[in-house]
């Protein structure tokens, strides 16, 4: 089927169309302004969704759990939208795809959508696109979007501006459990999953785990849960601390919260990125910058200052075009 940019392929996708979803999650990753366009069709319908972040190192069984979690929520009538965000090709720039490939028991149902992205370059263990297609999931109709993390270490806190709910997972023989600790997770974790359960070592990572949160933040433990995902053990569990959580954040009205922090770093980090994209696209700007970093390699310059004036100028040159425009 074919659609026009716009309030048709909005319209599709708000009745339900998968294609058309399809489409649009391409367009905003391309970046095109297409897509910008549909998610401002959609953006009433964005905000009933539950969001959960699913992060940890790599191996500790993270898209096992979102495929067993995502069956145990169909099984009791919920839709599912699966954001895998999976490292980039080397080649092309696209997601590798792994994380889909694990998930391909669920892959069928017609319940569940699932969209591996690419981080392309992007720190943080997501995709720039994720916010975006985490609302275009939201505007479908899921009731819930779960958004699975590249697993790069140190740099997976930036999943808490994405979801409601970050879980964090760790597995008892990755030798991870302190390091992860010591990288910034216990500070964003609203639940703690240690997967593979069934095998040695689980009792003394939750020790260390409840002796890191003791020693080493002000925060309480938050709810340690046991799963072995391969074999469905825990996962009911696990399902339920992970929705206990929401309805603590709705009872004691943090939710509205949480998400315009959410909302407010969204918008900040929007705008740096169409400040960066000026100073490199716009060649009069560009050839501007090349010439004040020579100046500040001369000596003759702070970085700061540039920076500065580069914001006013990137400011001065869009009032130009809008000017023209208008």
């Amino acid at each position: 089927m074919c659609y026009t940019v716009g309030m048709d392929l909005a319209s599709a996708i708000a009745s339900g169309d998968r294609r058309a979803l399809s489409r649009a999650i391409t367009l905003v990753e391309n970046h095109e302004p297409e897509g910008q366009s549909v998610l401002e069709d959609l953006y009433g319908r964005v905000g009933r969704a539950r969001r959960i972040g699913i992060t940890g190192p790599p191996g500790v069984g993270k898209s096992t759990l979102v495929a067993a979690l995502a069956a145990h929520w169909r099984r009791s009538g919920q839709t599912v939208g699966i954001v895998a965000v999976d490292p980039s090709s080397p080649f092309t720039g696209g997601a590798l795809l792994g994380d889909r490939i694990r998930m391909s028991g669920i892959g069928l149902d017609p319940g569940i959508f699932i969209r591996s992205m690419a981080t392309r370059g992007a720190l943080g263990g997501l995709a720039r696109a994720t916010y975006d297609v985490c609302d275009l999931l939201d505007a479908f109709g899921k009731d819930l979007v779960l958004v699975e993390t590249v697993g790069v270490g140190q740099s997976e806190i930036e999943i808490v501006r994405v979801t409601d709910t970050t879980v964090v997972i760790l597995s008892p023989e990755s030798g991870d459990g302190v390091q992860a600790m010591k990288s910034g997770l216990m500070e964003i974790a609203d639940v703690i999953v240690i997967n593979k359960a069934d095998r040695p070592g689980a009792d003394a990572l939750e020790m260390q785990i409840r002796s890191s949160y003791e020693l080493s933040t002000s925060r309480t433990a938050p709810d340690i849960l046991r799963t072995a995902a391969q074999t469905g053990t825990g996962v009911a569990e696990a399902a339920a601390g992970i929705e206990a959580h929401a309805r603590r954040l709705e009872s004691e009205g943090a939710l509205r919260d949480h998400r315009a922090r959410r909302l407010r770093f969204r918008i900040a980090r929007l705008v740096e990125d169409a400040i960066a994209e000026s100073l490199h696209t716009d060649p009069a700007l560009s050839a501007w910058l090349d010439g004040q970093v020579e100046a500040v390699l001369s000596g003759s310059r702070l970085p700061a200052a540039v920076a500065r004036e580069a914001l006013q100028r990137v400011g001065e040159t869009r009032r130009r075009v809008a000017a023209r425009q208008g």
